[in-house]
């Protein structure tokens, strides 16, 4: 990893390039009007989209669910209750925001809530100590995810307003949750606190 330089002043400096921006599930099928809607989605991805645009952006990864083809235990009946919403290529899709920044090599294919069980996301990792957490839904997959990376020992930046959940109350109980294992696990900020923070200490 890359270690952080100190200031004048001896305190560290944080440097992005430790960081990956892990942007969880922002499929169609969690935008307004759809049937799992995350009311705040659209906000959330107009967010982090403003962080990718920024000078010292972190590297960044997108993760998409999609149901496995060898499903184990319980996961079997949760696919086969969500069968038709899973087969519809629309709502599996990433809306026209994010399609423009996919490539083949920035998206992880997931079949399970958290973004730490792919390898993928695992490999992106290396040398890196933080994982930027942004992405739907807050209570499922970006907890599932936080709870995991907090366990495989990386600090979690928990973006709150590039997180959406099913309901303002959800989305207020998880950026609790995350406060909650801070300062030695987490830090809990907006994403222009993020972005400041990134550009006031840029090599």
């Amino acid at each position: 990893m890359t270690f952080d330089k100190f200031a004048a002043d001896g305190s560290a400096r944080y440097d992005s390039r430790d960081d990956l921006l892990l942007m969880i599930d922002f499929q169609n099928v969690y935008l307004p009007g759809q049937p799992w809607a995350c009311p705040t989605m659209e906000q959330s991805i107009e967010n982090t989209l403003r962080i990718l645009r920024s000078p010292c952006a972190p590297d960044y990864v997108l993760t998409k669910y999609m149901p496995s083809a060898d499903p184990v235990g319980r996961w079997k009946q949760y696919n086969e209750e969500y069968a038709e919403i899973n087969a519809d290529a629309f709502l599996s899709d990433f809306p026209d925001p994010i399609r423009q920044i996919t490539t083949d090599k920035n998206v992880v294919i997931k079949d399970t809530y958290s973004s730490m069980k792919c390898l993928s996301v695992r490999s992106a990792l290396a040398g890196k100590s933080r994982v930027v957490l942004t992405g739907v839904v807050a209570e499922c997959c970006v907890l599932a995810t936080m709870l995991d990376a907090i366990d495989l020992g990386y600090e979690v930046v928990y973006l709150y307003d590039c997180i959406s959940g099913l309901t303002d109350e959800n989305e207020a109980i998880l950026r609790t949750l995350a406060e909650s294992f801070s300062p030695i696990h987490t830090r809990v900020m907006s994403s222009g606190e993020y972005i400041r923070m990134i550009s006031d200490n840029r090599q």
